[in-house]
C-alpha cells in the first residue's frame, strides 16, 4: 500500500499539501492533527484518493506510539512524508509564558524528530520527506526568538538527514515560505497593526507553496524558497552578519 503521511493537515500549507496529493498514485492519504471534524471537512471537501484521519496530538508520547503500532500493523510503503505540523509564538521572550514556548518546541521540533524516526523504516525507494520551515530558518529573528530557533533545527536536521539517506534513494526537502495567508500570526499572537515591518513583507502563496515545493522534493533538491524576495532574503543570511540583519528585519 503506498501513502502519503501529512500532519498539520487541518489547516494552512497542509491542506494544499494534501490537495497535491490527490494527484499522486497513491492508495491512501493519512491526515494527522488534532481536529478530527477539521481533518474530515478537509478530506470530505477534497479527497480523490481513500484517505485515514488519525486524530491526535503529536507532543503526547502516546500519539507517537500510536503512530508506531499503525504502521508496524499496516506496514505501508510510505511515497511522501510531510513534516507541517507546527505554530510560532511572536513577542518579547521574557514576557511570554514559558509554556507557550515549550508547547511550540515540543510540536516543532521533538513531534517532527519522533515522527521522522517512526516513519523511516517505512520509507521506500524514490520516497521523499518535506519538512516545513521557515525564513526565519536562514536567521533568527527579534520577538520570534524560540521560533526561529525551532526552525533552524528544521534546516539543520533537514540538511544532514537528507545526506545520510542519499544511499537510499531517499530525499529531504525543507520548504521555507515567508509569511502566507493563514491563521498562522493569530495562533501566533501578533495583532494587525503590531509589526509593520512584517505587514510590508510580500505574501506567499500557500497553494504554490505546496505546489513548487513537492516538484523541488521531486527533483532531489535540499532546500524551496517561494518568491524572489525570500530567495534573496536566503543569500543575504549566508553573507551579512545576522546580528546586521536582525537590526534591518524587525519584528
Amino acid at each position: 500500500m503506498n501513502i502519503a503521511i501529512i500532519t498539520g493537515a487541518s489547516s494552512g500549507l497542509g491542506v494544499e499539501f494534501f490537495k497535491e496529493m490527490q494527484k499522486e498514485a497513491l492508495d491512501e492519504v493519512w491526515v494527522i492533527a488534532r481536529r478530527e471534524n477539521a481533518l474530515i471537512d478537509v478530506c470530505e471537501k477534497y479527497s480523490k484518493l481513500s484517505y485515514r484521519v488519525i486524530a491526535m496530538d503529536l507532543t503526547h508520547s502516546e500519539s507517537i506510539e500510536k503512530l508506531s503500532t499503525l504502521l508496524d500493523n499496516e506496514k505501508p510503503s510510505i511515497k511522501f512524508l510531510f513534516n507541517n505540523a507546527g505554530f510560532g509564538v511572536w513577542g518579547e521572550f521574557e514576557s511570554t509564558p514559558l509554556e507557550r514556548h515549550t508547547s511550540m518546541i515540543n510540536l516543532n521540533v521533538k513531534a517532527l524528530t519522533e515522527v521522522t524516526s517512526v516513519c523511516l523504516p517505512y520509507l521506500s525507494k524514490g520516497a521523499c520527506i518535506i519538512n516545513t520551515g521557515s525564513i526565519v530558518s536562514f536567521m533568527p529573528s527579534a520577538k520570534f526568538s524560540s521560533y526561529s530557533a525551532s526552525k533552524a533545527y528544521v534546516l539543520s536536521f533537514s540538511r544532514a538527514l537528507r545526506q545520510e539517506l542519499k544511499k537510499k534513494k531517499i530525499n529531504v526537502t525543507v520548504v521555507c515560505p515567508g509569511p502566507m495567508a493563514t491563521d498562522f500570526f493569530n495562533i501566533a499572537g501578533l495583532q494587525s497593526g503590531e509589526s509593520k515591518s512584517i505587514e510590508r513583507m510580500p505574501k506567499c502563496s500557500p497553494e504554490k507553496t505546496a505546489r513548487n515545493g513537492i516538484r523541488a522534493a521531486k527533483r532531489g533538491k535540499a532546500v524551496y524558497t517561494p518568491r524572489f524576495y525570500y530567495k534573496f532574503c536566503r543569500l543575504l543570511a549566508k553573507v551579512v552578519p545576522h546580528s546586521i540583519l536582525m537590526k534591518l528585519i524587525k519584528a
